[in-house]
């Protein structure tokens, strides 16, 4: 079977599942709803500013929540049966665009819910459909690869986060700069540059979890 075959079949499991477990997507949504009806009865007025900062943190919060269950909840049989199977770079490259499919998803959502709030600030919306897509690719590969890691080991929580912080930030300087420019609060910035940056990391990202995920996956 070939590799985008195994993918197909393997992100349509996840699709699956996720359908059968609807109280972890059901979380996600809670999060995102109440975290924005809060800012709505806590803030009189929210500036394009703090708007931008808010979007950012409930999306790298929820980023956590969502994709922090790729293989933590997989038991050691079902990581077994799925070792006999399929290649490792199937079930890395699934989980990814799932991951990658559902915080493009909850990004749209929050936009919305912050916009009925708040109203849109954004003023290019090109740069801030770029910043959303390349940030959603970079949380995806970097949690889902971390949770790969943190599932072999003990407190795989606590190494989750210290794992992700050091990779994680480079992303939010970026996705903060290309949004703020979307918005109009920065100006005479290089957007080509910091999308390019961004590009490359998710690219080396990438990489890096392909390469080293086989070796972990027969650990």
């Amino acid at each position: 079977m070939g590799l985008l075959k195994e993918i197909s079949i393997l992100l349509k499991k996840e699709f699956t599942l996720e359908w059968r477990q609807k109280y972890a997507l059901g979380g996600i949504l809670l999060y995102v709803l109440s975290t924005v009806f809060i800012l709505f009865i806590s803030f009189q007025k929210i500036s394009p500013q703090l708007w931008n900062v808010l979007f950012w943190t409930i999306m790298l919060f929820a980023s956590i929540n969502a994709v922090v269950k790729s293989f933590v909840q997989e038991s050691g049989a079902r990581q077994l049966y799925y070792y006999q199977l399929a290649n490792p770079l199937a079930i890395l490259l699934s989980k990814m665009i799932y991951n990658t499919l559902l915080l493009l998803a909850i990004g749209g959502l929050t936009f919305v819910a912050l916009g009925f709030i708040a109203g849109s600030p954004v003023k290019v919306a090109g740069q801030f459909a770029a910043a959303l897509f390349f940030g959603s690719l970079g949380f995806s590969i970097t949690f889902t690869f971390v949770s790969a890691i943190a599932a072999k080991a003990d407190k795989g929580s606590t190494l989750m986060a210290i794992l992700s912080f050091p990779v994680v930030i480079p992303i939010i300087l970026l996705l903060v700069n290309l949004s703020a420019h979307s918005i109009g609060l920065l100006g005479g910035t290089n957007v080509v540059r910091d999308i390019m940056m961004l590009v490359a990391i998710d690219l080396v990202l990438l990489a890096l979890g392909m390469v080293l995920f086989p070796f972990l996956w027969r650990d």
